[in-house]
């Protein structure tokens, strides 16, 4: 059974008049946490959408890339998304408890701001209340500036700085660039992340940050070989 179909039926199994929220509250109860991962994830995404008042069909298959929708679970999907959007408790209520059930894995937080901003950034444009939106989840997840310029930068048009985007200065010497990027790459391995007992769909924001930092390291180092 896909995590979309146990959604499905979680939300079958709500109370006349229960909020999302609540059924989040008990799946994160749970010792298998896929289910209140995914939910709040969405969750997030929807009241997203409402910052710059409109969901676009470019955010919308951003989302579906990031999850790995197969066409079997999309009904699935959108029902938990529309739930979400009508959902009354507010971001911050997401937020804040996300922020509780990872706080011991900071780097699955900052996964979920970068997939939130992928998300945000896939019609070509970022609306201000969407920053907005996002600087204030930042700030809930205890994110730090910079690593949040770098998430941006990550996702800008064609001409992004790859050194804000690996979270280093120009100026580094060639040393501490391997030591800065190996870092990161040894955070997001997969089996580090495993063993963390992460859920499924946390991985699958990894490995999209993963690619975009692989890609400015290799930018970074045409760039030196290029002036040596």
């Amino acid at each position: 059974m896909s995590i979309w179909q146990r959604i499905r039926q979680a939300i079958g199994a709500l109370r006349a008049g229960e909020p999302l929220s609540a059924l989040f509250e008990r799946m994160s109860r749970e010792p298998e946490k896929t289910v209140a991962f995914t939910i709040a994830v969405i969750a997030l995404g929807a009241k997203m959408a409402k910052a710059d008042g409109r969901v676009t069909r470019d955010e919308i298959a951003a989302f579906k890339r990031i999850f790995h929708i197969a066409p079997k679970d999309e009904a699935a999907a959108a029902r938990v998304y529309n739930t979400a959007r009508m959902d009354v408790a507010g971001f911050d209520f997401y937020a804040r408890r996300i922020a509780r059930m990872f706080h011991d894995r900071p780097a699955v937080l900052v996964d979920i701001i970068e997939g939130l901003v992928f998300i945000a950034m896939a019609d070509g444009e970022f609306h201000p209340g969407e920053e907005a939106f996002l600087d204030e989840v930042a700030a809930i997840f205890g994110v730090p500036e910079r690593c949040m310029a770098s998430l941006k930068a990550r996702h800008m048009p064609e001409g992004a700085n790859p050194y804000l985007i690996l979270g280093v200065t120009p100026d580094i010497d060639d040393a501490a660039l391997r030591t800065a990027y190996r870092n990161q790459v040894r955070e997001l391995h997969p089996d580090r992340m495993l063993a963390h007992g992460l859920p499924q769909e946390a991985l699958r924001l990894a490995e999209q940050r993963l690619a975009r930092i692989n890609a400015a390291y290799d930018e970074v180092r045409k760039l030196r070989t290029a002036v040596s």
